[in-house]
């Protein structure tokens, strides 16, 4: 599960990072109705693979 969960948080920043380069919105702070779905995925994604890590780890 960890692998697929890294590689779909990755993907998701690929997403955004490309995203917000080429949005004036997005690169100021704010999201744009495209963008705050893409970011939305993306911080879903890296708080459910930190929690993950931190399971692993044993630490709370």
């Amino acid at each position: 599960m960890a692998d697929s969960l890294h590689t779909r948080y990755m993907a998701a920043s690929d997403t955004w990072r490309t995203h917000r380069k080429g949005c004036k919105d997005c690169a100021a702070g704010c999201h744009c109705p495209a963008g705050a779905p893409l970011f939305e995925q993306f911080a879903r994604l890296q708080n459910a693979y930190l929690t993950h890590l931190r399971a692993k780890k044993g630490t709370p």
